[in-house]
């Protein structure tokens, strides 16, 4: 790397090329991590030195940057700006940008900005302010809550509504006076987890949330607005969440090692008690049959109290049948990615430049090439703890597969080898060409199986590889954009295979959400940083999205029922990204199937009128159930009525009337038939005609072809007759849409071949 000495000359001279003065400008110049010379006292008065080398006049510093950023702002004119980035010492120079306060991504993605004009002050000049304020409160189960954060803040909100029967209760360090108008409720849930730890529980029991995890998915559904709020200066904007005129009452289920189903089922007891509007899980994994899943049989209660219900996938895609949570009374949520990206780059000495994602903040590594290493073996290629030779990995950028432990950790354990710089890349089985940023603990760039197949070729094969990673800022407008999530748990849902599963994708890749301050942002005991806002990625990010758009819902049609609501979300979600292509997967960029796609990405502007519904009753349910051969007493252990004898029930789990198909071939079964049940919530005389999309193996009839409706409210029935031409490879899927120019009604169909 060149001195300061070296550097001054070449920007004095060229200089030369500009002769004419210019209009100054504000340019942020990001220099080297390189030390200050001996000859100044502080980096300003370096920078400062710098500058006044530039020939055509004197330069000011506006401020200058030693921790998120390794640099300066200087009023520059064009001309010193353009010599400044010749110079090996700088890293980059960028023109300042005018910007205005706007939401972070999704808010402004889904569409929600306004909450549909439902409370004052959202932007509908029809709606006074001394009309009644929608009341509608979110009960999370989670890891608790940081009450002081400001995404809690209750300023503008009445008095809690009289419904209300939950409370705040004290922990060890939680006062209920830390509880507001906003946040009405905080409980906490250990008794199942203190007898499974055998009574060795050393966490405080308290509602406040030790983990993070918590505060992050409450603020995602219904967080209050926070202006400037960033991770180490990532996404910032005006942080808030899908319903952020929404209260949030949290129950703490999880804790260090995990959440117990007899203390989510206490909290989810508690949270019907309370009078709650929606129920939001984030938690789940290894569902066994409906009748020993607590989750499922306490969404039940919910669903038969007006409750809505919503849950995540789980994290464990890109496998097929990997999907929890997946009883049809709960909205199920698989993830998908934002419109925004935190980019960097990993450039190698044959100049071989792979793009990748990082949230990596401090001091970068500059602009010179180190050479790189990668120790091919099972530990030390995964870099893990006490894996890397320091002789061999000092001074270096070394190539870590991905697995086993944190990815974060992976670039601490280089870190503590001496490294300067890590490349983390996928393999075809961990995490294929899906990019996840992480808050890094050192320059890190993160790539996929493919750039990670060609890397690794090159370090084994060059006789000196080098590489340097390079971080920037974050990019907006992606494209393709949404892209399914390869961790995204997939369907069938073996409990119920004839039941489509998830339902819906929502964001749930680099969401910005709140922190606790105590809680480091890897989460991990090494890291010592503090922050107010984290970037994480999961179906735990997905599903409150869901839950605060469900919300919004339960606020503008009170008088829907949760399979309405739910069905208003499914019919309406998209299945094309913004290129106008099929939403591909992650995984491998391929078009993914209805398995990881659901219905499609939310839409909730588009949902708030659906033109007809899918309806259900918990009597609907039941016939359901009873048709999943159970004997009656597991039957009554799901539904909780003990006079339950499936005198009626479906002959066929998929005859339930579902916005979904999922239709199961098999030798013997090569025809399907199902029928549907519609409800008119669009404008009296409507009348649909249908449109079938299929692959070529399957035969699909529809009768009737058209739907009339005379009033609002009617209800129309059609059947469909699936025929298998050959065997259906059970990535392809298609849909029935019903459709006039004002709607368009879409039901997507999965198909499975069995063995009978």
């Amino acid at each position: 790397m060149a001195s300061s000495a070296a550097w001054l000359p070449f920007l004095a001279l060229s200089l030369l090329a500009f002769p004419c003065a210019m209009a100054k400008k504000t340019y942020i110049v990001q220099m080297t991590d390189q030390s200050v010379p001996g000859t100044f006292n502080t980096s300003q008065d370096w920078y400062s030195a710098n500058l006044q080398s530039l020939a055509s006049g004197a330069a000011d510093i506006l401020y200058v940057y030693s921790e998120a950023f390794h640099g300066y702002a200087a009023s520059l004119e064009p001309n010193q700006a353009e010599a400044l980035r010749s110079s090996d010492a700088v890293l980059g120079v960028y023109e300042d940008v005018m910007y205005h306060l706007h939401t972070t991504r999704t808010p402004s993605f889904l569409k929600v900005e306004d909450e549909f004009g439902l409370w004052p002050g959202t932007g509908n000049p029809a709606k006074k302010t001394d009309e009644p304020f929608p009341e509608v409160i979110i009960g999370l189960l989670d890891t608790g809550v940081f009450p002081e954060s400001k995404s809690f803040d209750d300023l503008g909100f009445p008095e809690v509504p009289a419904r209300w029967k939950g409370k705040c209760v004290k922990g060890p360090d939680f006062d209920p006076s830390l509880c507001n108008k906003k946040l009405i409720g905080a409980y906490f849930f250990a008794k199942g987890y203190f007898k499974a730890l055998g009574g060795n529980m050393t966490e405080v029991q308290t509602p406040r949330d030790h983990n993070g995890h918590g505060t992050h998915t409450s603020s995602t559904a219904a967080g209050s607005p926070v202006a400037n709020a960033s991770l180490l200066g990532n996404a910032r904007g005006v942080a808030r969440g899908m319903a952020p005129h929404a209260r949030v009452a949290s129950y703490k289920v999880c804790w260090e090692e995990g959440c117990t189903s007899s203390d989510i089922l206490a909290a989810m007891d508690q949270a019907i008690k309370d009078g709650v509007d929606v129920i939001s899980l984030s938690l789940g994994g290894g569902d066994g049959q409906y009748y020993e899943n607590t989750i499922g049989i306490g969404a039940f209660t919910a669903m038969e109290k007006g409750i809505f219900v919503s849950a995540s996938a789980g994290n464990e895609g890109p496998q097929l049948g990997t999907l929890s949570n997946g009883a049809p009374w709960i909205m199920t949520v698989g993830a998908s990615t934002l419109d925004r990206n935190f980019p960097a780059h990993a450039l190698l000495g044959n100049k071989m430049r792979f793009p990748g994602e990082s949230l990596y903040g401090g001091p970068g590594m500059g602009n010179k090439l180190v050479g790189l290493v990668y120790n091919k073996g099972n530990e030390s290629s995964l870099c893990l703890p006490g894996s890397l030779d320091r002789r061999v990995v000092r001074g270096k950028v070394v190539l870590c597969d991905r697995g086993i432990d944190a990815r974060v950790e992976k670039g601490a354990v280089v870190r503590d080898a001496g490294g300067v710089g890590m490349i983390l890349v996928n393999t075809a089985e961990e995490g294929g060409e899906e990019l996840l940023a992480d808050c890094h603990l050192i320059p890190t760039v993160h790539l996929g199986a493919k750039a990670g197949i060609v890397i690794r070729e090159y370090a084994k094969t060059d006789r000196n590889p080098t590489a340097l990673v390079i971080t920037s800022a974050q990019e907006v407008n992606v494209r393709p954009t949404p892209v399914v999530a390869a961790f995204s748990s997939r369907g069938p849902y073996f409990q119920s295979v004839q039941i489509l599963k998830p339902d819906v994708i929502g964001p749930g890749v680099n969401i910005l959400a709140s922190w606790p301050d105590y809680v480091s942002p890897t989460e991990s005991p090494i890291d010592k940083r503090s922050v107010q806002f984290n970037i994480i990625s999961g179906t735990s990010m997905s599903c409150p999205h869901v839950s605060g758009v469900a919300a919004l819902f339960k606020a503008a049609r009170p008088t829907w029922s949760t399979s309405a609501i739910k069905s208003a979300l499914m019919t309406t979600a998209y299945a094309h990204d913004n290129t106008r292509k099929p939403i591909t997967d992650a995984a491998d960029g391929t078009p993914t199937s209805p398995w990881g796609l659901g219905a499609g990405h939310i839409d909730p502007k588009k949902a708030l009128s659906p033109g007809l519904v899918y309806d259900l009753t918990a009597d609907d349910y039941i016939a359901f159930v009873c048709s999943l051969n159970y004997t009656i007493k597991q039957v009554q252990s799901i539904v909780r009525r003990t006079n339950v004898t499936c005198s009626t029930k479906l002959s066929d789990p998929g005859q339930l009337n579902y916005p979904s198909f999922s239709i199961l071939f098999g030798p013997n079964k090569k025809v399907v038939r199902y029928s549907r049940e519609v409800t008119n919530v669009g404008d009296a005389g409507s009348v649909y005609r249908v449109a079938v999309q299929a692959p070529s193996t399957v035969a699909v009839r529809v009768k009737p072809r058209r739907l009339v409706f005379g009033k609002v409210g009617e209800k129309q029935r059609y059947t469909v007759t699936f025929v298998a031409r050959n065997q259906t490879d059970e990535t392809h899927g298609g849909s029935i849409t019903w459709k006039n120019r004002q709607h368009r009604v879409r039901s997507p169909v999965a198909f499975l071949w069995g063995s009978s």
